[in-house]
């Protein structure tokens, strides 16, 4: 055990965090996200929600303040009537680790399959929310 670290991050995941460089991707995907379709390396976290995954990786991963967007949400899909209040939780959540260096985009739901192709990894979750996915683009420690 490591002091610090929260308990939700796998050996795996952290790895994959020290691994990534500046401008690297990630994706905390929700229980109906294809995974291993789309994603080049999955780590599973069974058993966990979206925020609180969300919450640990963030409190490791400096988001990238080099570009107009560093954290992508997927868009909802017209004609949908999904609740998108985690969107709220995963605003609330980045403020608090990276306050003003937030910055979200929304891409459709295929263009943020194809984005997720190019990933470093993917973490699959138990998030039950629909269109809870998120990337979050890597960036350097100051």
């Amino acid at each position: 055990m490591l002091k610090n670290v929260p308990h939700i991050l796998s050996p795996e995941l952290i790895n994959v965090l020290m691994e990534m460089g500046h401008g690297d991707e990630i994706v905390i995907a929700d229980d109906n996200f294809p995974c291993y379709r789309y994603g080049r390396r999955v780590i599973r976290l069974d058993g966990n929600g979206g925020n609180d995954v969300l919450e640990a990786v963030i409190s490791l991963l400096p988001l990238d303040t080099y570009v107009d967007e560093n954290t992508i949400l997927m868009k909802v899909t017209e004609g949908d009537d999904a609740d998108t209040s985690i969107w709220n939780d995963y605003k609330d959540t980045l403020k608090m680790y990276e306050g003003e260096n937030v910055r979200i985009g929304y891409l459709g739901r295929f263009d943020f399959y194809e984005r997720a192709k190019n990933a470093y990894a993917v973490i699959a979750t138990s998030e039950e929310a629909l269109y809870a996915n998120i990337i979050l683009k890597k960036g350097v420690v100051n």
